[in-house]
This record gives structure tokens, sequence and C-alpha cells, in this order.
């Protein structure tokens, strides 16, 4: 099967859009589409409404291509049209995430991994683990198979992240925008920015440290029994 259709640099992309070429479109719409939709839920109380945000957006887009400026990447500039999108009909929906909020909600209070764990802000790579303290067995086990559902534990663990660290984790790590991006996004202060990311990651850290020790013990226990 052949591989996915690289975009084209900005400047080539804006201008197809502007001359109404439609497979350009087609393959911008195709190949950022799932990533808004999963920004869009975390604004919208139903699946349905952020289909229809994503919807919305795009006409949006269309409609404004002309005035596009450049004073971001086409993606961001897209993305936030989602965002303002999204956010109004959250609004209307009677679902409006407090992003700005300085403090985590009480669904976000729960337990992470110890920040001990992690390379201070001074240190090379901060965030990162910190020597001697990487989990046991945090590596990806390279049968196919396991690979398989390292992504499935990775998927659910995502889906059960509150609103606001699923939006942040999302950008940050699946979409790749950095930091001020991610600010400018959802109107939130760097500080804000770190808090939530940090536990998003924390979460999904340990629900994979989980997953992998449990992996590992099952494949111990059979390699002992075959050596019996």
């Amino acid at each position: 099967m052949a591989g996915a259709r690289e975009l084209p640099p900005d400047e080539v992309l804006v201008q197809r859009l502007r001359d109404g070429d439609e497979e350009t479109f087609a393959l911008v719409l195709d190949t950022w589409s799932g990533g808004m939709l999963r920004l869009a839920m975390s604004f919208v109380s139903t699946k349905a409404s952020a289909e229809e945000a994503v919807q919305d957006t795009w006409l949006g887009v269309i409609r404004g291509i002309g005035d596009f400026e450049g004073r971001s990447s086409l993606k961001t500039w897209v993305y936030r049209i989602l965002v303002n999108t999204a956010k109004a009909r959250g609004t209307k929906d009677s679902r409006t995430v407090p992003f700005t909020s300085l403090l985590p909600e009480e669904e976000e209070e729960g337990p992470t991994v110890d920040a001990a764990r992690f390379r201070g802000p001074d240190e090379q790579y901060p965030g990162h683990w910190a020597v001697g303290q990487q989990p046991r067995h945090l590596h990806v086990p390279e049968d196919h198979v396991l690979r398989g559902e390292v992504r499935e534990v990775i998927a659910e663990a995502l889906d059960e992240l509150p609103p606001r660290l699923r939006t942040v984790i999302t950008l940050r790590d699946v979409e790749g925008y950095g930091s001020e991006e991610v600010c400018s996004l959802l109107d939130i202060s760097p500080g804000n920015q770190r808090v939530l990311l940090h536990r998003a990651r924390a979460f999904l850290r340990r629900k994979l440290e989980d997953y992998l020790s449990g992996a590992h013990d099952v494949v111990a226990g059979g390699n002992d029994r075959g050596l019996r």
C-alpha cells in the first residue's frame, strides 16, 4: 500500500488552496481532520458536535484563505479557527472547558509519577527521566503483537485523561506543536501549559509502566515454565 502523501510547503499549499485546487484541499482535509476532531472533542459534548465543528472550520478556511497573512504556519492558523469554532459550539452545548484556570480540576488531582523521578528545569533534558529513575521495564517489546498492544494502551490512556490534559498532550506530543504555539492556541499561560503537560505525560508513563511491567512478568513466567 502506498504511503501517505506529504504536504507541500505552506507557500505552495496556500496558493493552491486560493486557486481552488480540489485535490490539494482533499489532501489537507484527510491529513489534518483526524487531529482536529480529537482537539474539538475537548470543547464539545458529543462526537457529532465535534464533527460539525471540524466541518465549520473547513468552511471557514475556504472563506478566509485569501486573508491568510502567513504570520503563523497554515496548520496553526487552521487550528486556531478550530479552537474558536469549537469553543463557540461548546458554549452553545453548555460545555466550556476552563483552560484559563490555574488550579487543576478535582479530576486532575489523581496520582501521577513522582516529580523526583524526572530531571529538573535547570538540568539537561528537563522533564525526562532522571538517571537511575527509569522504570525497570519501560521499553517496548520487540514482538509486533505487543507493540500493537502498547499503542492500544496509549490510546486508551489518552481517552481516560480529563479534556484539558488530553488536549495539551495531543497538541504537544501527537501534533508536534511547541509550547508557545499551544499557549497561543488555548490562551493559557506557559506555567499552566507545563503543569497540564506534566500531569498528562506522567499519567501515560504510569499506565505504560504498569502494562510493560505486567507484560514482562508474563514473558518471564513463560520462560521459567519453559526451563522446567
